[in-house]
């Protein structure tokens, strides 16, 4: 009965010890994807202005300037 006597009494330190090594883990690749990416972009002002009339060619292609 040696190994099945402790599994339940250990059972929730080692879930709480593979929760924090995922943690962990996650926090790295954060970390690793940020400095990877350098400085942060601000993402470009798309929308249209007040004065200007919503036309169907901004809806459909509203990349084109």
């Amino acid at each position: 009965m040696g190994i099945h006597y402790d599994y339940k009494s250990t059972r929730g330190a080692k879930a709480m010890e593979k929760q924090a090594k995922r943690e962990k883990k996650l926090a790295e690749k954060r970390a690793k994807k940020i400095a990877k990416q350098g400085e942060p972009k601000t993402p470009e002002d798309k929308t249209i202005p007040i004065d200007q009339i919503i036309t169907l060619d901004h809806l459909t292609n509203p990349d084109k300037k």
